[in-house]
């Protein structure tokens, strides 16, 4: 027998007797299935979200097309999706008469506040409870977590207390000193400052840097989707901030936004295009904020997601 039959003869036995040989064309068809599963379960997922989407930008598309809705045409059945005739009155008489840019300016000022001093504070807490050694550091935290499960409605009347022997009701102080530090964001920083590497601590403290350099210059930046993440959700919660604005400030003139949107509902119950004129003004500078800080906050959801 030639070498070459004899090679011939040795693959074709060898090919025999692999245990995947037969099933070769199974594989293929199977490979192929599960592409197919895969690509159906996309399909349906992708629909899902488009579905869940749309129900949720109906009723925002609803009322930003509502506010240019001549008065009276938003109540009307069948109800309208589209204004008849698109006005504008409704956002003049915002400013004009029912002095709505005072309210703006009271929401804003408080919500950069609180949201830029709290950045400050939190970042420091969660960054001493993170990364420096002190005696007590690990039992003052697990107390200080213990308040996340506190309702705030339970801390309200003992704030205002105190914020009434500090001679501070009806006052902008009133309303930013509490929001000033948070259990969420000290413990949220304190979580994510975890990953920061020890070594690079401590070649800073070698070279001399202080503990405020050393915070300022190398945990900042390694932390800041974080702090993005954490800019949002404080600023959202001051801006739509209702109860406490309610309780401490007494003078219109300091009223926040949404305090004199549940005035202005109850003076103007029937006039549902103006109401949905100031909603469109509330809603404007979150989104601002958002679309600003999107690209960092998306970079925290996917660091949080993959150090979980």
């Amino acid at each position: 027998m030639s070498r070459t039959n004899r090679r011939f003869l040795l693959r074709k036995s060898t090919e025999d007797y692999l245990p995947g040989a037969v099933a070769r064309p199974a594989d293929g068809h199977g490979r192929d299935s599960a592409l197919t599963r895969r690509r159906v379960s996309q399909v349906i997922l992708y629909v899902l979200l488009v579905i869940g989407a749309l129900v949720a930008l109906v009723p925002m598309l609803w009322m930003l097309s509502a506010s240019f809705m001549p008065t009276g045409e938003a109540s009307t059945y069948p109800p309208h999706f589209f204004p008849s005739k698109i006005t504008f009155s409704h956002y003049g008489e915002l400013f004009t008469r029912l002095n709505l840019g005072r309210y703006l300016f009271n929401s804003a000022l408080i919500a950069f506040t609180v949201t830029g001093i709290s950045l400050v504070i939190n970042s420091m807490a969660g960054y001493a409870f993170a990364k420096l050694r002190f005696r007590g550091r690990d039992r003052a935290f697990r107390i200080l977590s213990l308040g996340l499960v506190l309702p705030v409605q339970v801390a309200m009347l003992p704030l205002f207390l105190l914020m009434k022997n500090l001679h501070l009701i009806n006052t902008y102080w009133g309303v930013i000193i509490p929001g000033m530090a948070s259990i969420f964001g000290i413990f949220l920083i304190r979580q994510y400052a975890l990953s920061i590497p020890d070594d690079m601590l401590d070649a800073a403290r070698i070279d001399g840097a202080s503990e405020l350099r050393i915070y300022w210059s190398v945990v900042v930046p390694g932390i800041l989707p974080i702090l993005a993440t954490l800019a949002i959700w404080t600023f959202l919660a001051t801006w739509n901030d209702f109860m406490w604005p309610l309780i401490v400030l007494s003078d219109e003139a300091h009223y926040t936004l949404p305090v004199a949107l549940a005035n202005l509902s109850g003076e103007h119950v029937q006039d549902t295009e103006l109401m949905m004129a100031g909603s469109v003004l509330t809603v404007i500078p979150v989104l601002a904020v958002f679309l600003f800080l999107q690209r960092y906050y998306i970079q925290g959801v996917m660091a949080g997601s993959v150090k979980g």
